[in-house]
């Protein structure tokens, strides 16, 4: 008997920035996650040169596009895998931070650009403004400076109800 899968059951995935060279300021798409019950924001970079260290910035939205965007300062802590080169034995390392939208320099030993990494930071959408119809998230990563840096971030939606994946509702 197959198993069921786990797309839509367990989780959907949205493009909030597409691979990207990131020495130009990024601003991620918004993406709707009033259906969910958990989100994980995934940021996954390219080593770049030393000194261009990556600044994130959570934001949360009352609209798909214009109106209002404001910073989720709610970012305690964050996930994150750090190596020269990301082979698979790395091991994730809690990183905690007192309560903000960004984290600057990933890890924070001003080496993050010579490193390929991938950080996840957990979102649990109550701690978004709500009562004011802020139900968009995204992520920003502003200029790392003037040598080339790939990076994409993707967001990882835990759904409120799971469902098969050609009808799981749109994230815009």
């Amino acid at each position: 008997m197959p198993r069921p899968e786990m797309l839509g059951r367990l989780f959907d995935i949205a493009a909030c920035i597409t691979p990207v060279d990131l020495q130009t300021a990024q601003t991620g798409k918004r993406i709707k996650v009033s259906n969910a019950s958990r989100v994980c924001i995934i940021c996954f970079k390219g080593v770049g040169t030393a000194a261009d260290d990556p600044t994130w910035d959570v934001q949360q939205a009352n609209a798909a596009s214009g109106g209002t965007i404001k910073d989720l300062d709610v970012v305690d802590h964050y996930y994150l895998k750090d190596e020269l080169a990301l082979d698979g034995d790395e091991a994730w390392v809690k990183e905690t931070q007192t309560a903000a939208s960004e984290i600057a320099d990933p890890g924070g030993d001003g080496t993050s650009a010579e490193h390929e990494q991938i950080m996840v930071i957990e979102i649990d959408p109550d701690t978004m403004d709500v009562a004011n119809g802020f139900r968009w998230i995204s992520i920003n990563c502003a200029d790392v400076g003037v040598n080339a840096q790939l990076g994409c971030a993707l967001v990882l939606i835990e759904p409120a109800y799971a469902n098969a994946p050609e009808n799981m509702p749109a994230t815009q």
